[in-house]
């Protein structure tokens, strides 16, 4: 067969434009990092500055990886820390300048760990471990993110010392001053099980930071937290505490007195989707993000400023809205720009991406989201790349 000579030069425009059109898709901008934990070890993934669509990053890192089930990085985003069930390990990798990860120091724990959080001045990581006890760890880190020596508090509920108790999560004031504890009294609460207690199920453990890291029990703590807390952020101004509630889906909201001590949102618990498991607040502490396990959904909350109070749920009109791949178990923003919102999904094998509306914190789906990642994922962290400002709360 024979073309004409317009044919072949429709032809060639045609597949010339066809391979730029896929070169573009291809090249993306990068503005942020995301490791994520899964069976394959912590893979990465580079972030587009434009559309927040993510493309696989280096192989994944397998040495030092075990199981894990949680990830922090230091507020200058050079080290990494793994929380590894398989072997009881906390793992620290150094971060290099386009995301590589050098495995350098390791800690084994006695217990599970379950969460870990580094503190805004980069000075202590705290770890909550457990499966049937709770113990919480404070490690000092060096200027080069190196683990110290351990302090531990093993978590007793008054009145109920013999209690089982499960933590679920950790988090660390901004200004360094408190931490909590999220937990639950498997002797009071556990589904399909006998019980043997008659105690409140749902707790929050608060700690004053004070000199050297020494922690002490903030003034009447342990505070109910609903049924089954799943997991817990605080504001980066340092005034509201937010706990999901598994069992009842809903958000339980506290306001911050005299620096550590909690106190109920008079307007909450907030309903969430079904089976609350994660939560984050943005990084100017307008927005909250709250995955829901059983409907494979996020959802978006405007906070007053004013009392901390959630708003109604942003963009929710549907079941379809805001949802992810199957069973979302963690959710970040970005650090950059604070524009993009992601989530790991456990049975989706997978991470779903979203932009998040700078004005009203409403989520639209990123392109070409989900993201396929290694089987079962069960965390997520994210770094700037270079130079980016990062999002901050003056």
């Amino acid at each position: 067969m024979k073309f004409s000579k317009l044919s072949q030069l429709l032809l060639v425009s045609s597949i010339g434009l066809l391979v730029a059109t896929l070169f573009s898709a291809c090249a993306i901008t990068t503005i942020d990092y995301v490791f994520v934990a899964s069976s394959s070890g912590i893979e990465t993934f580079d972030a587009d500055a434009t559309s927040g669509a993510l493309r696989i990053g280096g192989p994944a890192v397998t040495t030092g990886v075990s199981s894990p089930v949680a990830l922090a990085v230091t507020p200058n985003y050079q080290n990494l820390y793994v929380a590894n069930a398989g072997d009881k390990t906390i793992v620290h990798f150094a971060i290099g300048l386009t995301a590589g990860l050098t495995q350098k120091d390791k800690v084994t724990l006695g217990t599970t760990p379950v969460a870990i959080t580094v503190n805004a001045a980069g000075s202590y990581l705290y770890v909550v471990s457990g499966t049937t006890s709770a113990t919480l760890t404070s490690y000092p880190l060096s200027s080069d993110g190196s683990i110290g020596t351990a302090t531990s508090v093993v978590l007793s509920l008054p009145g109920y010392a013999g209690d089982t108790l499960v933590p679920t999560g950790v988090a660390v004031l901004a200004n360094n001053a408190a931490v909590y504890v999220t937990l639950f009294d498997q002797s009071a609460y556990n589904p399909n099980g006998s019980t043997t207690s008659l105690a409140n199920p749902g707790w929050i453990f608060g700690f004053n930071v004070g000199s050297g890291g020494a922690l002490t029990a903030a003034v009447n703590s342990p505070y109910q937290a609903g049924v089954k807390p799943s997991a817990l952020a605080a504001d980066p101004t340092n005034r509201f505490v937010y706990a999901t509630d598994f069992a009842q889906n809903q958000m339980i909201g506290y306001t911050i007195l005299n620096g550590s001590t909690l106190n109920f949102m008079t307007s909450g618990p907030f309903r969430t989707g079904d089976q609350p498991s994660a939560i984050v607040v943005d990084p100017r502490g307008l927005f909250i993000y709250v995955t829901n396990k059983l409907n494979s959904s996020v959802l978006a909350y405007s906070i007053t400023l004013a009392t901390g109070t959630p708003s109604s749920s942003v963009n929710v009109t549907g079941s379809q809205v805001n949802a992810t791949d199957t069973q979302p178990v963690a959710v970040i923003v970005d650090p950059s720009l604070g524009r993009f919102v992601y989530t790991a999904n456990y049975l989706g094998n997978s991470l779903s991406g979203f932009k998040l509306d700078s004005t009203s914190g409403a989520l639209s789906a990123t392109q070409a989201t989900p993201y396929p990642t290694g089987s079962k994922p069960t965390a997520l962290v994210s770094i700037p790349r270079g130079n980016h400002a990062v999002q901050a709360v003056e």
